[in-house]
Parts: C-alpha cells; sequence; structure tokens
C-alpha cells in the first residue's frame, strides 16, 4: 500500500481511537500500540497487551510453559478509505512484537464478527471458546470486565457482588485466531505443541458496527 507504514504510538495516542470508536468503548491494560499512517496522518491503531492468565507463557494453548512471549490483539481501530488497510496493520505491526511469539485474538461471536481480518492474514482458526458469564453495572448499565470484577471485589462468584452488579450468560462464544512469530523452526513446535485443534474458517456474513464518531487526526513526524 503505497503511502503507507506502521509505527510504534504512545497509549495516549491510541486511547481516543479505542474510548471513540471501538465498540467496547473501554482501555484495556495495553503493552505494545501501533498505529496505521497514510502520508504521516494517524488512520488505524492497534493494541496488543497480556494474554489472560490461563495462556500466560502459552499454558493453555501448549499445556506446559514454552520460552515464548505471549499477547492478545486486544483492539484494532481504522479509519481509512483502504479496503485492506486493516490487513496491513495487522499484519506489519506483528512484526515490530518481540520474538518468538505466540499471539492470540477473538472475534466476537455475540457482535456479528467471524475475523475476517484474521482470516486475510493467515491467522490460525481454532474454534469458538466457552460461554462467559457478563458483568453489568446497573447503576450505570455498562458492561464491567471480568478482571475489573475480580479486581474491586476479589472474586466473580456471585455471593462477592454487590447487588448492583447483574451477571448474565452470554448468548454464544468468540472465535479464536492464534498466530505464531519466529523461525521456522520456533513455530513449527509451537504448532505441534498447540493443544487447540486448527478448523477451517467460519464463514457468513459479518457485521459492522458504528464506528463513525470524529476526531482530529494526528499528524506524526517520524
Amino acid at each position: 500500500m503505497e503511502g503507507y507504514t506502521v509505527h510504534t504510538i504512545e497509549r495516549k495516542d491510541a486511547k481516543p481511537w479505542i474510548m471513540k470508536k471501538h465498540y467496547a468503548k473501554r482501555m484495556p491494560a495495553v503493552q505494545h500500540s501501533f498505529g496505521l499512517f497514510n502520508n504521516y496522518i494517524l488512520e488505524g491503531v492497534i493494541c496488543y497487551g497480556p494474554t489472560c492468565r490461563s495462556l500466560n507463557q502459552g499454558y493453555g494453548a501448549f499445556g506446559e510453559k514454552k520460552d515464548v512471549s505471549s499477547f492478545e490483539l486486544l483492539r484494532l481501530c481504522i479509519d481509512s478509505e483502504n479496503k485492506n488497510a486493516a490487513s496491513f496493520l495487522v499484519s506489519n505491526s506483528i512484526k515490530l512484537l518481540p520474538k518468538p511469539a505466540f499471539i492470540v485474538s477473538y472475534a466476537d461471536g455475540n457482535m456479528g464478527h467471524l475475523g475476517y481480518v484474521y482470516q486475510a492474514t493467515n491467522w490460525l482458526y481454532c474454534g469458538i471458546t466457552a460461554t462467559e458469564r457478563v458483568y453489568i453495572d446497573e447503576r450505570t448499565g455498562k458492561t464491567v470486565h471480568p478482571r475489573t470484577v475480580v479486581s474491586l471485589f476479589g472474586s466473580r462468584k456471585a455471593e462477592s457482588l454487590p447487588e448492583y452488579i447483574r451477571t448474565e450468560t452470554e448468548g454464544n462464544g468468540k472465535h479464536r485466531y492464534i498466530y505464531f512469530t519466529g523461525s521456522k523452526k520456533q513455530k513449527k513446535e509451537m504448532l505441534k505443541a498447540l493443544r487447540y485443534p486448527v478448523l477451517p474458517y467460519p464463514k457468513g456474513k459479518s457485521k459492522r458496527y458504528d464506528a463513525s464518531a470524529e476526531f482530529p487526526k494526528q499528524v506524526q513526524m517520524f
């Protein structure tokens, strides 16, 4: 894509995109943030952070500790007329992460997402996660992330939660995608040890959410 580049950006530069353009409207625990620039104009943001505890160092994925970094692709926001912008940002941001690495991301079936951007960038499809409990703060009507619930109340058990935290079961699980980085040997070893089955990509009509919020585009010189 002529004129497009991907560079590291600061968390504060990624935050407006995440809070205004991503459907979750919540800032996660970010370790690495990258921006998609079109002739120095920021047109997209992608953020990576720690995987859930069960996948740290690949425990849940491999059944044993692996000497690799582990990341979750947490947020992806694009405001570009180029149809390849999302896949360009995903594939080029991965190159900037520490290697070797195990990377996981989830396409939320409850939002009508199938993960076509991961399919376009050759991730492994590893099925659907189990349904999870959703926590809603009835005072605000907003969803509270499970990690936040544990942080605030020490547990996700019903007896530990205040009355204003309502729990619901999600209708569907999330589509799980996995990507390996490193040498050919390292990637082969990770694939061999992977505990999840590698399955055919899901297909169907993907639903788009409203990401029309506008704010001043950032210009950055490198």
